[in-house]
């Protein structure tokens, strides 16, 4: 067991914390423009997401 540490390489652990930083940057991106998309629909927001809901069981039991 003691011969396992440090078999990782430094540049791929950079890259690995670069893909998280990039995802965490899009899903901040994104939660940004769905907060404003809710603003914009207002009350009507919580009728879009019914209906997403309901196309997404639809498709899944083959009746779309």
């Amino acid at each position: 067991m003691p011969g396992l540490r440090g078999e990782l390489e430094v540049e791929t652990l950079l890259k690995i914390i670069l893909v998280l930083v990039a995802v965490l940057l899009v899903l901040r991106v994104l939660q940004t423009l769905i907060s404003g998309i809710a603003a914009l629909l207002g009350p009507f927001f919580v009728l879009v997401q019914l209906m997403i809901a309901v196309l997404i069981v639809l498709w899944l039991l083959d009746r779309l």
